[in-house]
């Protein structure tokens, strides 16, 4: 990785025109991680700010890697690479997928924050029923062994309250946009199962839900409400 006081005259630029690249993508990064709801970036998003006005490719990783270095020390956020997941199985294609190969790299702010301080000070109150709706999907994913087939997935949701055909849950919202987003964040990814009953949609486990932060938390909440059951039942016994 290279450091902030690297020579960038190698590239012919200023020590002034490399700070200006990479306040841009620190600015394209925050600006666009809150738009999007904090959707992966793709890597050739960042590589195109540099490149639009110097074509030296290699100026690119100096002015990204620089930029990670910012987002941690000054912001408190982990530009972290996100690694692709695991290939589908033999009988399944990423047809569906809603990435491609060919945009593999791309990044997520993660905050550095202790989680009670990030639970404390940032955290928004509005966007804490997603993050229910988000932990909830993963763990049923994750108790199906990280793959479920689409239907039976919304029958798990059905008996949770919550049809693919509202638009207007009083908490979600639009069940299928959310967990649409779920996908476009990469915590899920929609896959094509072909099978001798024919083709049909599954769901599995995409590489932000694969962290291994994500999954520690998910058995954690899992062993706890499995406590609770099996002293509700000593007690009723």
């Amino acid at each position: 990785m290279s450091s902030p006081g690297e020579d960038v005259s190698q590239f012919g630029i200023s020590k002034e025109e490399k700070d200006k690249l990479v306040a841009e993508v620190i600015r394209y990064m925050l600006f666009k991680t809150h738009q999007n709801s904090g959707c992966p970036i793709r890597r050739d998003e960042l590589t195109q700010i540099v490149t639009s006005n110097y074509r030296q490719r290699s100026l690119s990783a100096l002015i990204i890697n620089e930029a990670k270095e910012k987002l941690s020390a000054i912001f408190g956020f982990d530009m972290r690479e996100l690694q692709r997941s695991r290939l589908a199985s033999a009988n399944q294609s990423h047809a569906c997928s809603q990435q491609s190969a060919a945009d593999a790299k791309s990044y997520v702010l993660v905050s550095q924050l202790p989680p009670e301080v990030h639970e404390k000070y940032v955290e928004d109150a509005n966007t804490a029923h997603m993050n229910g709706f988000a932990f909830s999907i993963i763990s049923i994913v994750h108790l199906n062994g990280d793959n479920i087939p689409e239907e039976d997935l919304w029958r798990h949701l059905r008996q949770m309250g919550l049809s693919e055909s509202d638009q207007n849950h009083p908490v979600v919202g639009n069940i299928k946009h959310a967990l649409e987003t779920l996908v476009q964040q990469r915590y899920l990814q929609k896959v094509k199962v072909n099978s001798t009953e024919g083709n049909t949609l599954a769901y599995e486990l995409a590489e932000r839900a694969l962290d291994g932060t994500v999954k520690e938390k998910i058995k954690q909440h899992i062993s706890q409400i499995v406590r609770k059951d099996v002293s509700t039942v000593e007690v009723e016994s």
